[in-house]
């Protein structure tokens, strides 16, 4: 199944804290905040919503479409993708831009600090969903603002089902336009952060906004997650990983595994199991795209982790 994957494309600068953030700073004193971490290790990666995601969806077997607008440096990622056997014919290009790039700080809990420079990305809304691509399942990824509410609106003008996944990009929605990001969407995902902000922002509770999707999906981190769907509540455990490195890129990881079990039909709790294997999987390796699993290997672990195999259709090439 063809699978239409819009959001980010960026540059990952990837910097490790070897300590804790909440050790340096003062509660009483953040109005005048004035910090610095030395991070002796630093190095740079390939990244974005729509790059790591589809790239997990290609680990699955998937036939992920990659829609999002880069910079004049993009080149690199372009040659990656191809390696990859990833189709990069819809990056549109925007003469004098930077890719989008991200400054990730990580400390020894695992907590990040990001600052990210969008470039390219504000420029999103000049990419347009059409039938001519051929998808049947589609993820809204956090993206420039415009873009993602135009594409939402352009899915469901298709008939085209598709996540909304707003992640960080959530603050810049106002209540009106996420109580219809949520309308127009056949699933929603977030993490718990952003679901409680979802809650606030919109005034409603997520049981009550689940209603009116299919799935609504929360990730709870090594807690596991929780899918809300056909009024009933799934809680997904997580999946010990082999080793915590890094979780830059876990919940696209788990957002890949999400897109996959729904296109191949599986239950909610096979689906919601399948991401966290995947996060699992990413988490034990530096940078969002630097893992790799081959097809027995996912069903190998996937039968270890949870007592039972996944169906041989969901690890066929689709």
């Amino acid at each position: 199944m063809r699978t239409l994957v819009t959001g980010s494309i960026a540059y990952d600068t990837i910097m490790v804290f070897p300590d804790r953030f909440k050790n340096h700073l003062l509660p009483d004193q953040l109005h005048i905040l004035n910090v610095c971490f030395l991070t002796p290790e630093m190095r740079r990666e390939y990244g974005g919503t729509a790059g790591n995601i589809g790239y997990n969806l290609k680990l699955l077997g998937g036939e992920p479409l990659v829609m999002a607008t880069v910079g004049d440096d993009i080149q690199p990622y372009v040659e990656r993708l191809a390696a990859l056997g990833i189709d990069s014919t819809l990056l549109k290009r925007v003469s004098g831009q930077f890719t989008a790039q991200a400054f990730i700080t990580t400390d020894l809990d695992d907590n990040q600090i990001t600052a990210f420079h969008p470039g390219a990305m504000n420029h999103s809304h000049e990419n347009r969903i059409s039938a001519a691509l051929g998808a049947r399942l589609a993820i809204v990824g956090p993206d420039g603002k415009e873009g993602m509410l135009q594409h939402a609106r352009q899915c469901a003008a298709l008939d085209i089902p598709f996540v909304f996944d707003p992640g960080q990009g959530l603050p810049m929605f106002s209540a009106g336009e996420l109580v219809e990001l949520v309308g127009l969407a056949d699933y929603v995902a977030l993490n718990d952060y952003e679901g409680k902000l979802l809650e606030e922002k919109s005034g409603r509770r997520l049981e009550d906004l689940a209603r009116e999707v299919k799935a609504l999906v929360v990730t709870l981190g090594a807690k596991g997650s929780l899918i809300l769907a056909d009024g009933a509540r799934h809680e997904i455990p997580s999946v010990a990983p082999e080793r915590v490195l890094d979780p830059t890129g876990c919940g696209d990881a788990y957002r890949a595994g999400l897109l996959h079990g729904i296109a191949h039909g599986l239950d909610w709790p096979t689906t919601g199991r399948l991401g966290s294997l995947m996060g699992a999987i990413k988490i034990a390796h530096r940078g969002a795209q630097n893992h790799r699993a081959g097809h027995n290997e996912i069903a190998q672990r996937f039968r270890s982790a949870y007592g039972y195999a996944l169906p041989e259709a969901a690890l066929a090439a689709s």
